[in-house]
Order: structure tokens, then sequence, then C-alpha cells
């Protein structure tokens, strides 16, 4: 048997935690997307159209009475 070289136990570290931090990144991205997924009704995305929650607020007009207005 062969015994392992200095170099090939620095480099599965190294590998090691590699992996460890891209598994980490991925479980992030699919945290995030499962939370967007589950709030999809929130969101809004630019489609060319008027957003509701954009436009200002109408409120209504006075009324007037025929009186007021002939004075």
């Amino acid at each position: 048997m062969q015994t392992e070289h200095e170099l090939h136990r620095r480099r599965r570290s190294r590998n090691v935690g590699l992996g460890l931090v891209l598994a980490a990144f991925v479980t992030l991205v699919f945290a995030l997307t499962v939370v967007k997924v589950r709030q999809g009704d929130l969101m809004e995305a630019y489609d060319h159209q008027p957003r509701v929650s954009e436009l200002p607020i109408e409120q209504a007009a006075p009324a007037t009475n025929e009186k007021e207005v002939q004075q």
C-alpha cells in the first residue's frame, strides 16, 4: 500500500471545503426561491402594464350643490 502524499491531503481538504461552500450556496438559492414562490401574490413583474400598486389613489370629488354652483 502506498502512503498518501501531503499534497493529496491538502488538495482533498480544499476540495471538501469548496464542496461545503458550494452546497451552502445552493441551499441559500433554493431557500430564497421557495420563499419567493410562496409569496408569489406579492410579486409584480414589469410587463408593460400599469401596476395598480403604483397608481395614485383617486379621491372622490366633493359633491356640489346646484344652488352653490348658481351663486
